[in-house]
C-alpha cells in the first residue's frame, strides 16, 4: 500500500510527493516502505543525510514535536529516533537551544557502505528479476557514475 496523505480537495498524494513535503519541513527525506520499522526508517534516513553531509555540523535537527508532526509519527517513536542518533553521536541535543547535528566525526568506508546495503540489495533483486547479468549492472551503473560526475563537475564551474 502506497502512503497517502489528504488533499483540500479529497484528492491524495502519493508518496514520492508526500516526500517531497516532508522533506520541505525535515532536512532530509523518508521514504515509508511497509514491513520496516518507521523508527528504522526515519534513523536511516536522518543518518544517511548527516553522514553524506546533506546535513552539516551545526544544523539544527528537528525537535520530537516537529519530527513527530512532519512524518505523522507517533511522539515516542520520533523520540527514540533523536535518543538514537544522540547515543550514535550524529547530534546533539543542548537543553534550551535545541538539537543540532554534531560535528563530524570521521565515517569509514565500511559506515559509508552500509548506507547503501538496501539500496543494493534492491538493485541486485531487480536486476535478476530482469534476467541481467553481474557485467551489465556494472556498466549500468558505470554509465549512471560518469552522467552524476559530470553534473558534480559543470556544477562546480558554475560556482
Amino acid at each position: 500500500m502506497v502512503p497517502t496523505a489528504a488533499c483540500s480537495r479529497g484528492q491524495s498524494l502519493n508518496a514520492s510527493v508526500l516526500s517531497v513535503i516532508v522533506q520541505a519541513v525535515t532536512p532530509f527525506r523518508v521514504s515509508f516502505e511497509p514491513g520496516v520499522a518507521l523508527y528504522e526508517q526515519v534513523v536511516y534516513a536522518a543518518k544517511k543525510a548527516v553522514i553524506s553531509g546533506q546535513m552539516r555540523p551545526g544544523e539544527t535537527f528537528p525537535s520530537v514535536r516537529t519530527l513527530s508532526k512532519a512524518l505523522k509519527i507517533n511522539p515516542n517513536t520520533a523520540h527514540k529516533v533523536i535518543t538514537q542518533l544522540v547515543s550514535e553521536g550524529l547530534i546533539e541535543v543542548h537543553p534550551g537551544l535545541g538539537t543540532i547535528v554534531a560535528g563530524r566525526r570521521s565515517s569509514t568506508p565500511a559506515e559509508r557502505g552500509n548506507l547503501l546495503k538496501k539500496e543494493l540489495e534492491q538493485l541486485v533483486v531487480e536486476a535478476k528479476k530482469l534476467g541481467l547479468d553481474l557485467y551489465q549492472v556494472t556498466n549500468a551503473v558505470t554509465q549512471h557514475w560518469g552522467r552524476l560526475d559530470g553534473k558534480d563537475k559543470a556544477a562546480r564551474r558554475k560556482e
